[in-house]
């Protein structure tokens, strides 16, 4: 028998390449090869069977529902309070929201006045030795999540002028606060930048 020898490649006579296969790798895991009898989805308009009831549960009596005129909307409340023209949703102005938002501030914090037994509030803007009580509204100093070091409490219109002071909680043995309740705190404001809160008054149901 005679020896074969190797066919040597070089750029003259190149080797001859291998015929690509008739079928890609890829196919072998396309959807398409594990479910090649999938039929296809039947069009939109030419579905049938359109009304009928496929599944129920329970038996139902089949109640019959009759309206009659002569119904008529009667508004409860102070005629002031009600609304007595259209107006388009969410397109509130800021200032009359703001408004809004300081007159209920007001109202929870007659509440929590009333209720605790509290003699007043102070501002939060001034300092205090002594142990005060201040009204706002929680808030963070940022737009991250709040944390123990992040706690703001935005004072009240009346009292304070909506004035800002940082929080520290490290004297409360529990809370639990969230950006915009009402409270009304009891704590020591000796610099004018930082409340030591002592006491934590919450609106209670």
């Amino acid at each position: 028998q005679g020896s074969q020898k190797r066919s040597n490649s070089t750029p003259e006579t190149p080797r001859p390449k291998r015929a690509p296969s008739s079928r890609s790798p890829y196919g072998l895991f396309s959807p398409g090869s594990f479910s090649p009898s999938v039929t296809p989805s039947q069009k939109y308009s030419s579905r049938g069977g359109r009304g009928d009831v496929v599944a129920s549960f329970g038996s139902v009596q089949g109640p019959a529902w009759s309206g009659r005129g002569g119904c008529s909307v009667r508004i409860f409340g102070h005629p002031e309070q009600n609304l007595s023209k259209p107006y388009k949703f969410m397109f509130q102005k800021a200032l009359d929201v703001r408004e809004v938002l300081a007159g209920r501030v007001e109202e929870l914090g007659e509440v929590l006045r009333r209720h605790h037994g509290l003699d007043g509030f102070s501002s939060t803007a001034l300092p205090a030795q002594e142990p005060v009580t201040v009204l706002g509204q929680i808030s963070c100093d940022g737009n991250g999540k709040l944390n123990p070091k992040s706690v703001l409490l935005v004072g009240d219109r009346e009292h304070s002028g909506g004035a800002q002071v940082p929080l520290d909680l490290s004297e409360l043995p529990e809370y639990s606060l969230f950006p915009g309740q009402v409270v009304a705190l009891e704590g020591t404001n000796s610099t004018g930048r930082r409340m030591v809160v002592s006491k934590l008054y919450e609106v209670t149901p």
